[in-house]
């Protein structure tokens, strides 16, 4: 593990820790007195924006905005497949725009045409391979400026609309539709900015939002009073319920499919490097799992064959019948040669109560989509 991921792994640790030891209470402080600085420059960004004095540039095609206020772990990569897949299928030319979170290469790059993949998960990024896996034919373009991305992708492909991964803070583009997403076990990352918690901006940046999609409410403590909290921060954004629905299990190895049921009573170690995994551990556990053992590695973690060996070696120690990652941890993972088999878990986000009202705010711009 790198110093960087440890640090952060580290820190993790001390903001959720329940008992926090002497050094962790130190770095909560250290943690946020650089908190305090990041707000300062928070409200200052926004005021260049709503003051006009920093410039939003539009494309000449509509924009959503799948994004959220927390650093991971809200859903929004399962939100945004269900969003081009329902655009698709109403016929429209969709591409995807994101930063690409951890890539090594900067500037724009298509990470996918209608051809297939066209870059490895290091030069483009975990989650813009992972949405291209799962929306074949769907150009991907990822770039830092999400603006020069836009035009790239529309300049390379003839599309109707784009949608934008992972962009509520990015406000030099212009969006259509902010669409908000929360996570209803960790709506506000702890309450703190960041580093001392995991937003990103102010709970009251949620007034920029057309609606609030809210995921996990299957697993969510206390949904009514969160609701309540959001009518008063987002008064009038329709609030869009939504779960994690697991819908198939693959090999790492031969990508060949599984039945879910597999997982039944069955001993499982849990590998993950993702911002939530505790909600990983929660989906397998109501599939029927029984959880052997866990190993939890820092958000977008570059997994190596030691790695690999390490996991293995736990589950030989916890008597695991299997091991079992995310898709997102997948796209980051080569297969073992031999060993337990390693079993990704792929979800879908499935609307529970609200779909008409966001149907309502996505039909306007299907007609001022490009000809």
């Amino acid at each position: 593990m790198s110093l960087v991921a440890a640090i952060q792994s580290y820190s993790l640790r001390a903001m959720r820790s329940g008992t926090p030891t002497l050094l962790q209470r130190g770095w909560r402080l250290v943690l946020a007195a650089a908190g305090f600085g990041y707000g300062a420059g928070i409200r200052a960004r926004a005021w260049s924006f709503t003051s006009g004095l920093r410039r939003i540039r539009r494309l000449p095609c509509p924009v959503i905005c799948v994004g959220n206020l927390t650093v991971g772990g809200s859903g929004k990569t399962p939100c945004t497949i269900a969003l081009v897949e329902w655009l698709r299928a109403r016929g429209r030319a969709v591409g995807v725009l994101l930063r690409g979170y951890g890539r090594r290469d900067s500037g724009v790059a298509v990470a996918a045409d209608q051809h297939g993949i066209q870059g490895r998960w290091e030069a483009v990024g975990d989650e813009a391979v992972l949405l291209a896996r799962r929306l074949p034919g769907v150009p991907v373009i990822v770039g830092g400026n999400r603006y020069q991305a836009g035009c790239e992708a529309l300049r390379r492909f003839p599309l109707d609309i784009l949608v934008l991964d992972d962009g509520f803070q990015h406000r030099q583009l212009h969006r259509d539709l902010d669409l908000v997403m929360l996570d209803a076990t960790d709506p506000f990352g702890g309450g703190r900015l960041l580093p001392r918690g995991r937003l990103r901006e102010p709970a009251a940046a949620l007034r920029r939002a057309h609606a609030v999609i809210l995921s996990r409410t299957n697993q969510a403590p206390e949904l009514a009073g969160l609701r309540r909290r959001l009518e008063n921060l987002a008064p009038g954004a329709p609030q869009i319920l939504t779960r994690h629905r697991p819908s198939g299990l693959t090999d790492l190895a031969g990508g060949g499919e599984r039945p879910l049921g597999l997982l039944r009573g069955r001993r499982v170690l849990a590998v993950s490097g993702i911002a939530n995994p505790p909600a990983f551990h929660r989906t397998l556990t109501d599939l029927g799992a029984v959880l052997a053992g866990m190993l939890a590695f820092p958000d977008h973690y570059p997994y190596g064959p030691d790695d690999i060996l390490r996991a293995e070696a736990a589950a030989r120690q916890e008597a695991a019948d299997m091991i079992v990652t995310t898709e997102k941890d997948a796209v980051r993972m080569r297969a073992p040669s031999s060993g337990r088999p390693i079993l990704v878990l792929r979800v879908d986000l499935e609307i529970v109560e609200g779909a008409d009202a966001l149907e309502r705010l996505l039909m306007p711009l299907l007609g001022g989509a490009r000809g």
